[in-house]
């Protein structure tokens, strides 16, 4: 059974106010997405699923049904508010859904096969999907999954800093530890973050976490367990999402399984700041002019 790309893609349409305004940035107006759905059908996944808004949907489906009919099996997946919400009192100021581990859970039922879930507008490089999938094929498991880790120096942005997952594994590329570092970025000394304690040094080739992770079909059922507990302990803080990097932790620390890290070569870039858009074009521009990619992905 061919590996699923899922792309979490709910939150473009409330950035964007309209998915007919997806910022295109290849020479024939290709998105972000196109490109990791590109790469993704060259590495060998037989489907996409896309997690929108189901307002935006019939708009999103006339934008890629076209491009991908007959090259890729697609299904689509809406994220709501109340979803697998139970008995909870949902805030009455609580507008925004759960967040991506809500998101992964909406697709119980849609897909039951090893998977991939991805950001919609970052750009992960063929490698990642390449390892991806070679993992999702031969390895995975219901008590083996991974995530694919980008050396820290190539996700910085030149525009400001950064927040990113630094990655720490054992000997066998088991994850002991994410630590979440919201400043980071370069300075006269290298790069370095900073937090309540000041500013510290970090090793450029630290591997982190871009939100690339590869599960098979129980994690969507572990979310499922694990929402209510979230819900019961955080539910009424008005902010409070319901990440994946907090289940796959907890299913570290449960005992039931590891999460390997996967270096990549890859370059990561996306549009952190609006400032960004003109190095993710110019990126774009120069792996079309490599010959990595053709000057239009669905001609």
């Amino acid at each position: 059974m061919k590996p699923t790309l899922v792309i979490l893609a709910a939150g473009m349409a409330s950035r964007y106010g309209s998915m007919k305004q997806i910022q295109s940035f290849g020479p024939a107006g290709e998105t972000i997405m196109d490109y990791s759905i590109y790469d993704a059908i060259q590495a060998g996944f037989g489907k996409v699923v896309f997690i929108i808004r189901e307002e935006f949907a019939e708009q999103f489906k006339l934008i890629f049904e076209p491009k991908l009919k007959g090259r890729i099996e697609t299904d689509y997946v809406y994220q709501h508010l109340l979803d697998h919400t139970g008995g909870f009192v949902v805030p009455p100021d609580r507008v925004k859904p759960w967040g991506t581990a809500q998101a992964v859970l909406c697709c119980k039922g849609k897909v039951d096969e090893p998977f991939t879930v991805i950001n919609a507008d970052d750009y992960y490089g063929r490698d990642a999907f390449v390892k991806a999938y070679s993992f999702l094929t031969q390895k995975c498991n219901e008590s083996t999954y991974a995530l694919i880790g980008y050396e820290l120096q190539k996700t910085l942005s030149e525009n400001g800093s950064v927040s990113r997952g630094v990655c720490t594994s054992d000997n066998e590329q088991n994850l002991t530890n994410i630590s979440e570092r919201t400043k980071i970025y370069r300075s006269s000394d290298g790069v370095v973050y900073e937090d309540e304690t000041g500013v510290h040094e970090v090793a450029l080739n630290s591997l982190v976490s871009m939100n690339f992770f590869c599960f098979a079909p129980g994690f969507i059922n572990f979310c499922e367990e694990l929402f209510p507990i979230f819900l019961a302990d955080k539910g009424n803080q008005l902010k409070s999402e319901f990440f994946i990097p907090y289940v796959a932790n907890e299913f570290i620390n449960s005992g039931k399984g590891v999460l390997k890290v996967i270096p990549t070569t890859s370059k990561w870039f996306g549009v952190t700041y609006k400032e960004d858009a003109e190095g993710v074009q110019a990126s774009i521009n120069k792996l079309v002019e490599e010959g990595v990619y053709p000057n239009n992905l669905w001609s």
